[in-house]
């Protein structure tokens, strides 16, 4: 046997696998051919059968280039390497199709409303001067704008602080009643979201005898956000090491103060990153608005009166009514929505990429001047005077 072979099972010699430069350039050999041969049999297949269709053929091709990679890979790598090989074709292949739809969606969206996202009077004005005739130039998305704003603000005012304060309940005890809330939380993330409209609606509408509002709308989309926040804050605060936790009991902290001066801060970016995937949640619902908000057509900026319309409930109003410059409309305003959701998303990512204690530059500047107003006040502070026994020994003032 040569050296740098070894023997497996029945005596037979596997060769070792190639360093890395080398596995890697031989697999990139490997996947252009293996996908040449794939589209070359699945072309086969169309002629000498009765096979047709773009979509066959893309099975076919990738079934057989699939078959042929893991064959030129178990040429040169043994067994294991040869299922990693493919499950890293087969997760490619899936991040590929989940990114090509989300592409699909959001290209659609905005080919289908770019003529009018392109205008300002689209983000400014409202609706209330609009038919079915006017031209792109006229009107605008703006009363759906503010409805949206002060709709997830009146959610995100009351879920927040009610969201941390349960969530860090329920870190910091497992008792009967944190295993119940925890269920109720689990039970509500699974509800659809049509039934927080349906519970403001019978309990703020139909039972208290109030009018369809923001306010309303608000409520609901702050019953369908807060089981996302808490579940998403528990995870979050479970991520904080026991280690910190334990030195500030061991310096005699109580349990509030390691919690608001351990745990808090260094949960922070992530408990951000829960406030703002809560955020992007709701800020995209349909189901809980219709229900709760009304409709209209003009600017209203009072979410205690009268009806108010979001983003969502316009783009689905002025879509199913079939006019062309409505649809048209209707389009800009969800590609808009969809641009807004990625972009929390983006945010969502960004911050909670920070590690625990970061500290951005304006925080980091704020820690400098203290610690050089600290080191000024040290050095004006006159040094302790010395004093010495009668055997020498030095005396602590």
């Amino acid at each position: 046997m040569n050296p740098g072979e070894r023997s497996v099972a029945g005596g037979a010699a596997v060769a070792p696998r190639s360093k890395r430069g080398h596995l890697v350039t031989a697999n990139r050999f490997d996947l252009a051919g293996s996908a040449l041969a794939g589209l070359s049999i699945a072309w086969l297949c169309g002629q000498l059968t009765t096979f047709s269709g773009a979509f066959g053929f893309l099975v076919v091709s990738y079934v057989v280039f699939l078959a042929t990679y893991m064959v030129l890979v178990s040429l040169r790598a043994d067994g294991p390497a040869v299922v990693d090989a493919a499950m890293t074709v087969l997760l490619c292949s899936a991040a590929v199709i989940a990114l090509g739809a989300l592409a699909a969606v959001v290209g659609f969206t905005l080919w289908k409303g770019h003529d009018a996202l392109v205008h300002s009077n689209f983000y400014l004005h409202d609706m209330s001067t609009v038919d079915a005739k006017s031209p792109l130039t006229v009107g605008g998305v703006g009363h759906a704008l503010v409805g949206t704003v002060l709709e997830v603000g009146i959610a995100v005012v009351l879920t927040v602080p009610i969201g941390l304060v349960t969530a860090v309940y329920l870190d910091q005890t497992n008792s009967r009643p944190a295993r119940f809330v925890r269920t109720i939380v689990q039970a509500m993330t699974a509800l659809p979201t049509i039934l927080a409209g349906l519970f403001i609606y019978a309990l703020f509408i139909l039972t208290l005898g109030f009018q369809k509002s923001g306010l309303a709308a608000g409520l609901a989309l702050g019953v369908m956000m807060l089981p996302y926040l808490i579940r998403t804050a528990e995870i979050v605060l479970l991520l904080v090491p026991e280690s910190l936790r334990e030195a500030s009991a061991a310096l005699g902290a109580p349990r509030w103060r390691t919690v608001w001066n351990v745990v808090l801060p260094t949960a922070r970016p992530g408990l951000a990153t829960a406030i703002i995937l809560a955020i992007a949640r709701g800020i995209g619902e349909t189901a809980p608005v219709l229900l709760t908000a009304g409709f209209t057509t003009y600017i209203n900026a009072n979410p205690f009166q009268g009806p108010m319309v979001s983003l969502p409930l316009e783009a689905l109003k002025l879509v199913s009514s079939g006019e062309p410059g409505l649809v048209v409309r209707g389009f800009a305003c969800a590609a808009f929505l969809l641009l807004v959701v990625l972009v929390l998303f983006v945010t969502a990512r960004v911050v909670g990429g920070w590690g625990p204690g970061h500290l951005s530059a304006r925080q980091q500047r704020r820690v400098d001047r203290r610690s050089a107003r600290d080191l000024s006040r040290l050095s004006r502070r006159p040094a302790p005077s010395l004093a010495f026994g009668s055997n020498g020994t030095e005396i602590l003032p």
